[in-house]
């Protein structure tokens, strides 16, 4: 539980150098791979599932990682979301296909869940002179709620939408010209999803990408953040010309895909702290059951 007092301390430390915050996330993060086991146990089935090729020791090395990764991205937000816009732009750039971010038309943000996707959403409210929207899931926490919702609202001009807000109210934002930021890569349940490849395993998929592209007359252009020792790079990919195609489960194959070949690149940055393959098809079994121990 976030209190008030932890909130202003947090806020505080974001004032350290760089290199201790991320001292201090180091420290955090391999805490956490070592004492949050069920966590971990999460995190090693994910990759066991999406880099079967690779060794034991291998995963148990990202998955180490990705922890320390996952509590530097956190301790990050105590500068993303209280230092000066010019301390944000030392620390934060844009890389890639930067011109797609000049276009006057709807636009789908497709913005995978790595590490950074909260600076990737700061960066472009406070470079890009849109207006942009993105969907949330509120937080059972008032005070980390309140906090994060501020936080998304710093620069621009913004517009925080829940999911029951509906399809309507987001499809009109974009045929408005406002530019969508989605990130529709987790498991949110069998209720919307369709099942497509994820490195090559059936997982339960929200294909609101493809819809909202198609719905909202919008083109999608990727962005992914990667964390480096210096800060961020938010990199723009050439918008897709391929999806929408007018094929719901080509268009979430798609995003998958690519989706999978940019975690190659970073595996440790990706978001495997979720439980990515819960929901499964009928009559397969649950990947983060724990094998049984035999009986003496």
């Amino acid at each position: 539980m976030m209190s008030q007092v932890g909130l202003k301390l947090f806020q505080c430390i974001g004032f350290l150098p760089l290199s201790v915050l991320r001292a201090m996330g180091t420290m955090v993060g391999l805490t956490l791979y070592v004492g949050a086991r069920w966590r971990r146990h999460v995190v090693l089935q994910n990759l066991r599932v999406c880099f079967p090729e690779k060794s034991e020791s291998k995963r148990q090395e990202i998955a180490k990682q990705a922890f320390v990764y996952f509590a530097q991205a956190w301790f990050d937000r105590s500068w993303l979301w209280h230092r000066s816009p010019s301390c944000i732009q030392a620390r934060v750039r844009f890389t890639g296909f930067v011109d797609e971010l000049k276009a006057d038309v709807p636009t789908v943000i497709f913005a995978p869940h790595f590490v950074g996707l909260d600076v990737g959403w700061t960066l472009l409210t406070l470079r890009v002179t849109k207006h942009f929207t993105t969907i949330f899931t509120p937080q059972s926490n008032a005070a980390a709620g309140a906090w994060m919702t501020q936080g998304r609202s710093r620069f621009g001009q913004v517009q925080l939408l829940q999911r029951e807000d509906g399809v309507k109210t987001i499809v009109s934002s974009l045929r408005n010209n406002a530019w969508l930021y989605l990130l529709p890569d987790m498991n949110f349940g069998p209720e919307e999803s369709i099942f497509v490849p994820f490195f090559g395993e059936s997982a339960a998929t929200v294909p609101s990408l493809s819809r909202f592209a198609k719905l909202g007359r919008a083109r999608v252009v990727p962005i992914t953040t990667r964390l480096t020792p210096e800060g961020y790079e938010v990199q723009v990919h050439p918008a897709w010309d391929d999806v929408p195609s007018g094929d719901v489960w080509t268009d979430t194959a798609r995003m998958n895909q690519r989706l999978a070949d940019w975690i190659r690149t970073m595996p440790a940055q990706y978001f495997w702290v979720h439980k990515r393959f819960k929901t499964r098809p009928p009559g397969e079994a649950d990947v983060y059951a724990r094998p049984k121990k035999p009986l003496m």
